[in-house]
């Protein structure tokens, strides 16, 4: 499998089996689309070796039509869709929580993300093409190739069947004109803007629909939101949020972490995201949040799960400084300020005010 990874000496590696790693924030943030190099790597177990041209789709469960499509099917049978969106871990930025206190689960930075172009077909499109009722309390579950790790177990999740339907969820084979890479789903995989990644399975083989959410592990017991209170030995998965949508966050980019900078004018760049509502403001102070400034934002009107690059310049004088970074949404809400706020032992949904210290020489 580590083969596969030559390439990727750049990432930030956190594990190798199974393999987790993120891009330096510098890079992610030097342009709007991320490059399959510098994309994270979320694994839960191997990466399966799938050939294409013998790779086939299982779609059944509440379907009138159950389906067994090949990938040439899918590209010749159905429209093909290209939608700009955010791919995002739920525990990005997780080693904010950890500073804390401990949390369980590989310690992201904020390095956990991309923006992509996912070429592929509507899933609506398929589910239709089986014959789908569409009833409100009805769920769309995937099986994929990969097993979870230490298990036999293959991995699993789903989404209520309204967000399988809506036009920008997509079954993806490309990514930013490319066809997948192996550690990006090749040859295909689910792509749910605006949700967390948990949700958007790779090397998928199976969609079913059915009246009730997976009863795979990863949905039934793992990505669940639990209050502060709650330990690893008090957890019960029946009473935890079941993570899909993302929160509105942000983060630096530039300058790094610990980083020493000359005295004078400074350039600090990052990131917003703020999953199906628009980034509205961003807003940096260089004194830990006692003083703020409106940064420039950057953003596509035309692709509503992108994220939004900002910028602003700053006069830096010599010193320690605490940049901080907080973002708003077109419903006026912001990011909590500290990541006490928020903390849950898993580590999840860690989106309180960006900080990045620098001492300026």
């Amino acid at each position: 499998m580590l083969g596969l990874f030559q390439g990727k000496d750049r990432l930030i590696v956190h594990g190798k089996a199974p393999y987790n790693a993120e891009p330096p924030l510098d890079r992610l943030r030097a342009a709007f689309l991320t490059d399959q190099a510098d994309f994270y790597v979320r694994s839960h177990g191997d990466i399966p070796d799938l050939d294409a041209d013998s790779y086939r789709l299982t779609v059944d469960g509440m379907v009138a039509v159950p389906l067994d499509l090949s990938l040439a099917d899918l590209k010749t049978r159905f429209a093909h869709v290209t939608v700009t969106a955010v791919m995002q871990c739920a525990g990005n930025r997780r080693a904010d929580m950890l500073a804390v206190a401990p949390v369980s689960g590989d310690p992201w930075a904020p390095g956990a993300i991309g923006n992509a172009e996912w070429t592929g077909v509507r899933l609506a499109d398929v589910l239709h093409a089986a014959g789908i009722d569409a009833d409100d309390e009805r769920h769309v579950a995937f099986e994929s190739h990969d097993r979870i790790a230490d298990t036999d177990t293959r991995f699993g999740a789903s989404i209520p069947l309204a967000k399988a339907l809506a036009p920008e969820t997509l079954l993806a084979f490309a990514m930013n004109g490319e066809p997948l890479a192996p550690e990006h789903g090749h040859p295909l995989r689910v792509v749910v803007p605006g949700f967390a990644g948990i949700r958007s399975p790779k090397w998928l083989a199976r969609i079913t629909v059915q009246d009730r959410p997976s009863d795979n592990p990863m949905q039934t017991d793992d990505y669940k939101l639990f209050p502060p209170d709650v330990t690893a030995e008090t957890a019960d998965p029946t009473h935890g949020l079941t993570i899909e949508a993302m929160p509105l966050n942000s983060a630096i980019c530039e300058p790094a972490r610990g980083a020493t900078l000359k005295a004078g004018r400074h350039a600090i760049r990052g990131y917003a995201i703020a999953s199906d509502r628009a980034v509205a403001r961003v807003d940096v102070s260089t004194d830990g949040g006692h003083n703020w400034a409106q940064a420039r934002i950057e953003r596509d009107p035309d692709a509503p799960y992108a994220w939004t690059f900002w910028e602003i310049e700053r006069e830096l004088t010599t010193g320690e400084h605490e940049l901080a970074v907080r973002a708003w949404d077109s419903a006026g809400q912001t990011q909590p300020a500290a990541p006490d706020d928020t903390w849950n032992y898993k580590g999840y949904l860690s989106a309180a005010w960006h900080r990045v210290r620098v001492t300026v020489a």
